[in-house]
């Protein structure tokens, strides 16, 4: 399934003091995985697109934090 959400497992040292985190997340925009803009893409209204950042739908990804109760069903369990 595709998803924005990627994933890391970071080295955890054995000597490391701190509780190792263990799994780490980010975000990357939708418009990485667009090569070009195709024509005739569906477009949010002028005071929608206001609030939303972008004016094209397919550009719009909102932030959701990891820890966030109710994001996305692509989130892994942190």
């Amino acid at each position: 399934m595709f998803t924005t959400r990627k994933t890391y497992y970071p080295y955890t040292s054995p000597f490391d003091p701190c509780p190792p985190i263990t799994q780490k997340t980010y975000v990357t925009a939708p418009n990485l995985y667009v090569g070009f803009q195709p024509p005739n893409l569906p477009q949010f209204s002028p005071s929608e697109a206001l609030k939303k950042g972008t004016l094209w739908k397919i550009f719009y990804d909102p932030y959701y934090n990891a820890r966030e109760k109710g994001g996305r069903a692509d989130e892994p369990n942190a």
